[in-house]
């Protein structure tokens, strides 16, 4: 068993099959999922695991080389902007509809149990050389 990093299999194996410019999209949990993109869903009960923990552990797993929020972050979710923009100085902005919509074209959906509004962020994987 590992000892360290993330450690529920199903996220660790589908980590492991990015590639270059692949799409993750983390996701509160009241985000639409999409049919199609292959969808972990670690939700245990409202804001377990927080939409920031989560993100802090991809991110300690994934080379990001840009991310896309939703503009409604700003206003509604304060703490969420502030945790995005410490991460990501060239956070792109889109509609929050817009952000649904490229969802659907994400290689990997990672759910959390995030109870707050706009808790999303679609990473795009960058290459570690």
């Amino acid at each position: 068993m590992k000892k360290a990093g993330i450690l529920n299999r199903h996220l660790a194996g589908a980590l492991a099959e990015l590639g270059h410019t692949d799409g993750v999209l983390v996701c509160d949990a009241g985000m639409p999922i999409p049919a199609g993109p292959r969808v972990v869903d670690l939700a245990f009960r409202a804001g377990v695991p927080s939409f920031a923990e989560v993100l802090e552990g991809l991110l300690a797993e994934l080379v990001v080389e840009g991310a896309t929020a939703a503009q409604e972050i700003r206003d509604a979710n304060p703490e969420a902007s502030a945790l995005l923009d410490g991460h990501f100085p060239h956070l792109d902005l889109v509609p929050h509809e817009q952000l649904k919509h490229l969802s659907a074209g994400a290689h990997l959906i990672v759910r959390t149990g995030e109870a707050r509004p706009y808790a999303n962020v679609l990473l795009r994987c960058g290459v570690f050389f």
